[in-house]
């Protein structure tokens, strides 16, 4: 039985980098009838908030990734402190009282010298006899992990390939504080264990632990995990992904108007494929996906991509639930959706226009509360000569059956009997009812603004019209 994971820390939101790296986990255990297990690694208890936790839960159910969980490694403390006690007994580990000035000169005079910076093992007990270290009165020790001396790791990564690193470069690493708290290198390796995790599916950052971690499975006699390394994800200019890049929390998008399904297409096609398939909803994805199609090369995040598949992902939902997203952003611009046109209706007629439901909402204003035209929208728009077919238009609407098609008809026989080109009328009418100088099918706009607000914004403008 497949089992992933995803284990964020909460020091922060879920960033687009660790939402892409729970999708692929969740994707995977899906598409192998498996269970997919969210686990927050709370260890950093200086930087570590509730807030953040709160953070990762809803982009979690933002993004619709269901899973087994959530575990918190604070409420694990007596589970790694009984691994340490295990690997002590072994003597697959040691306490240490170096401090931390000592290991500061070490690597200091180590990088002096031109040697690579490390642990040099005072405080293996044979060393320490050797030198004759006690330990100080009253200091509490870290408690290091005893690195094979010989030999080396190898692992076949499931993205990158055969990997081997000889153990002669790996150093003695802390894997419990002094204050009895584990080091992510641990307690990671005790988790993964304990849950029975059979892919460990995570960035590439952590490639270089993973020696170190399975010297750790193996001094404890579990059993290995296999591992994917996921690749890089950069900015559109090839640098290290950052916020001006589009690296803001997940719930960022959703507070600027992106769909979820959007979302989690676009970062699935962020280091993965599946032949040509550009747009493919979330089932398909865990029909297709697995780990072989996983790109080895960083993958390159463009803002305006997301944004093109989030608009035919706009242009294909449904109107009342697009409705239901864009009230809050209408009511924060200070209009009152229930006094207006329905909603889903301005919905259907704007949606293909728009590429977020922010802009959809900006769309949809001028239905809901009259924008003042610009002053330099009337000038380049209000023009005398077309003053008296408005008028007549006005006088027609007030009685006109208030369908598109019968307010077009109108238009029509106002311009012809003004003998008048459609855009010398219908470019001025637009900016006096909508306040802008593109809206969608003129009759169409009127239609759903209602009768009485047109004809009240018509005399509005009508006033201030060059004669």
């Amino acid at each position: 039985m497949v089992r992933t994971r995803f284990a964020p820390s909460p020091t922060g939101y879920l960033h687009i980098g660790g939402a892409r790296t729970a999708l692929f986990c969740w994707a995977y255990a899906k598409q192998q009838g498996g269970t997919f297990i969210l686990r927050v690694e709370d260890t950093d208890r200086e930087r570590s908030t509730d807030a953040s936790v709160q953070a990762i839960l809803d982009g979690m159910q933002w993004l619709g990734l269901d899973y087994e969980g959530p575990y918190f490694q604070m409420q694990r403390l007596d589970r790694y402190k009984a691994a340490v006690d295990q690997l002590l007994r072994d003597g697959h580990a040691y306490p240490c009282y170096a401090t931390r000035e000592e290991i500061d000169a070490l690597r200091e005079a180590q990088r002096a010298r031109g040697d690579k910076p490390r642990y040099d093992g005072r405080w293996r007990p044979e060393n320490a006899k050797r030198l004759g270290l006690k330990p100080p009165a009253g200091m509490q020790p870290v408690i290091r992990f005893r690195t094979p001396d010989s030999g080396e790791v190898t692992f076949n990564d499931l993205v990158k390939g055969p990997i081997t690193v000889a153990n002669a470069e790996l150093d003695d690493l802390v894997i419990m504080r002094a204050d009895g708290i584990p080091t992510y290198n641990f307690g990671v390796v005790i988790d993964d264990a304990d849950m029975n995790i059979t892919h460990v599916v995570r960035g590439d950052d952590h490639v270089n632990n993973t020696p170190r971690q399975i010297n750790i499975y193996r001094a404890l006699g579990a059993n290995l995990p296999l591992f994917a390394h996921l690749p890089m994800i950069l900015g559109a200019d090839g640098e290290r992904l950052s916020k001006r890049h589009g690296a803001v929390s997940v719930m960022q998008y959703f507070e600027d108007g992106y769909l979820p399904e959007a979302l989690n297409n676009y970062l699935a096609r962020l280091g993965w494929s599946h032949g040509d398939a550009e747009k493919f909803s979330l089932q398909q994805m865990v029909e297709w996906f697995d780990l072989a199609h996983v790109s080895r090369s960083p993958a390159r995040f463009d803002a305006e991509k997301l944004g093109w598949l989030n608009q035919q992902y706009l242009k294909e939902a449904d109107d009342r639930r697009l409705a239901g997203l864009v009230t809050p952003f209408l009511e924060r611009d200070g209009c009152t959706v229930a006094a207006g046109p329905d909603l889903p209706r301005v919905v259907a007629l704007l949606k293909e226009r728009v590429s977020t439901i922010e802009e959809l909402a900006d769309a949809a204003v001028y239905f809901y509360r009259r924008l003042e035209p610009s002053a330099a929208l009337r000038e380049a728009h209000y023009a005398a000569a077309a003053k008296p077919a408005l008028r007549a238009f006005r006088k027609q609407l007030e009685t006109v059956e208030w369908r598109r098609e019968a307010i077009a008809a109108a238009l029509k026989a106002v311009l012809a009997e003004h003998q008048l080109k459609m855009p010398k009328i219908a470019m001025p009418l637009r900016v006096m009812v909508t306040g802008e100088p593109q809206s969608p099918s003129i009759d169409a706009t009127l239609e759903l603004i209602g009768r009485e607000e047109v004809l009240a914004r018509m005399e509005r403008e009508l006033r201030v019209f060059p004669d």
